[in-house]
Formats: structure tokens, sequence, C-alpha cells
């Protein structure tokens, strides 16, 4: 299962470090697949690779846009094609918009696709070193049931993470709050940024 990650900052090295490590093969896709920046990253992570947008989503099954929000309409749009029939996660948000979430966005750009909404309400550092405090942070995420969710817990157990399935994506807006809850915690009420949720029951 090869996986495109389309941004290379703290949030896509930080996945892509933990796939890699994990045995899958990773692309970064770029518009500058040639720059220090990334080549950088790449020099931290043995295996991955980096190419154009087109070409990492084209050679790749599972799709993580890590890009900056606002860039993700623009990136649909241009490749909405090469996106149709695969599996899309979602881990971008917009604090400043009504719908902190792509998904509607990518659904539309691309109709067969199957869309998650996942690695958004926590920090990189937890995706780094995901055990804290000796307990696994726990990550909640939406999308469709089925085969394509099992591989996304499966990529989200890669990364050391329990996956919490909440639903399909009617209920993505749950998933934003956790996000926005972890955001006002670490910059509003000074809790460090090594914060992560735990679903207990009994």
């Amino acid at each position: 299962m090869k996986i495109a990650i389309l941004g290379s900052g703290n949030i896509g090295g930080s996945l892509g470090r933990k796939w890699s490590e994990a045995g899958y093969p990773v692309v970064f896709g770029t518009r500058d697949p040639e720059s220090p920046k990334l080549a950088a990253l790449l020099a931290t992570i043995p295996g991955a690779m980096a190419d154009s947008l087109a070409g990492a989503i084209a050679s790749a099954e599972v799709v993580l846009f890590a890009q900056p929000s606002k860039a993700v309409p623009e990136t649909a749009s241009a490749h909405a094609g090469r996106l149709d029939g695969k599996i899309l996660i979602d881990a971008t948000n917009n604090f400043s918009a009504p719908v902190i979430n792509q998904v509607q966005t990518l659904r539309a750009a691309a109709p067969q696709a199957r869309i998650y909404r996942a690695f958004n309400s926590l920090g990189w550092e937890v995706f780094a070193a995901p055990v804290l405090a000796g307990v696994t942070a726990d990550l909640f995420y939406t999308g469709p049931d089925g085969a394509s969710r099992k591989l996304v817990e499966e990529l989200i157990g890669a990364v050391g993470l329990g996956p919490i399935w909440v639903g399909d994506n009617d209920l993505a807006a749950v998933v934003d709050a956790v996000g926005q809850l972890w955001i006002t915690l670490v910059l509003q009420r000074g809790w460090k940024r090594r914060l992560a949720l735990k679903a207990i029951t009994d």
C-alpha cells in the first residue's frame, strides 16, 4: 500500500517517517521535488521519495492531505481524475472557516474516493511519540465503513495510535471539535503540546 503525502511540514513529515519505518512505501508530493527543505526531510526518512503532486497521487493507493488547508481546493480540482477512487485522508484544519475540514471539497472533486477525516486533532509531537506517561494516545476519525476503513485503522495503528472510529463523515464535525479542544487547551490554556486524549470505558 503506497502512500502519497501532500505536504512535508511537521504533520506530513512525522507521519511519513512513522509509515516508512513501518514498511509502507511513502512518496511526498510537492510542487518542487528538488526543494532543499524536502531533501533535508528525505535524508531522515530512509526509503521515502519525492515526486510532483501529479506523480505522487498517480502512484499511490492512499493520499494524505497535509498541505495548508487553503491549498486543498486547488490541488483537488487540478488532480481530480487522479484522486478519484483512492483512499483520501484529510488531515488539514482551517480554524478560521465555518467548516474546518475539506471533506466536501474532496468529495466534490473525487466522488468515487473513500474519504476519511483523521490526523487533524493532535499535534505532530504526539504522532512522533504517541505514548504519553505510559499510555497510548487515541486518534478519533471519521469515514465510511468497510475494507477501506480497516486500511485507515491499520495506518493509524502503524503510527502507534489507538484508532477510534466516530462514524461516517456526517460526524466529521465531532472530530473537528476534538481538534478545537486541543488547540484551545494548548494555545489558550497553556497546556504543553504533548497533549493527547484517551477513550476509557469499563
